[in-house]
């Protein structure tokens, strides 16, 4: 695959990866997880702050691409298509930086753990929030500002969990697409019964 050089920190993510997936979070070390990269423990808290952290390391980096391509968006884009240009940028980067097979497995690690999921909830919110940040910046005001940040990532994570399935051949980019789509499609289709049943109330 290519995408990870023999670098400390990408031995350090492989081999937390590997041992959270055997032996559980919990009853894993920060010893074990330097020893099963072939370093020390001095060299795992050179790049993590603690065992917890491999899992989310690049967040901050994600977030920040999420904000500067919202910020380039063009001015006549609406605020969804603003955040939908992010949300696909931010999906295309982590597809290549990390893979699908890489995202599974920390997916099936967080999601066996409250403490990481509690953890996941916070960056995700953190998210939102910077979203909603970026659009203010560019005229949108609250509510719709917060609003369209927290939409974001309802749709961010319905396709992440559709990527992320074993069954799942599409690209996270395009399943952001749409599922931006069939949020759209929905929209337009209440908004149409809601006109239907007006039009039946009055007659």
């Amino acid at each position: 695959m290519g995408r990870w050089q023999p670098n400390a920190r990408g031995r350090l993510e492989q081999a937390a990866l590997d041992l959270y997936g055997e032996r559980g979070y919990e009853q894993t070390t920060v010893a074990e997880v330097a020893k099963r990269a072939g370093l020390t423990e001095r060299s795992f808290f050179r790049h993590f702050a603690d065992k917890r952290e491999v899992l989310f390391s690049g967040a901050d980096e994600l977030r920040e691409s999420l904000v500067s391509t919202v910020a380039r968006a063009p001015d006549s884009a609406a605020p969804l298509e603003a955040v939908g240009a992010g949300l696909e940028a931010a999906g295309a980067f982590l597809g290549e930086q990390r893979g699908r097979e890489f995202a599974r497995k920390r997916q099936r690690i967080i999601a066996a753990n409250a403490e990481l999921q509690e953890r996941e909830l916070i960056k995700l919110a953190s998210w939102a929030a910077a979203l909603a940040d970026a659009l203010r910046s560019r005229g949108v005001a609250d509510p719709v500002a917060s609003l369209t940040g927290e939409v974001a990532m309802g749709v961010f994570r319905n396709a992440f969990e559709r990527w992320v399935d074993e069954s799942n051949r599409r690209g996270l980019p395009e399943l952001i697409r749409d599922s931006f789509d069939q949020l759209r499609e929905l929209a337009s289709s209440d908004r149409s019964q809601s006109r239907t049943s007006s039009s039946v109330g009055s007659a």
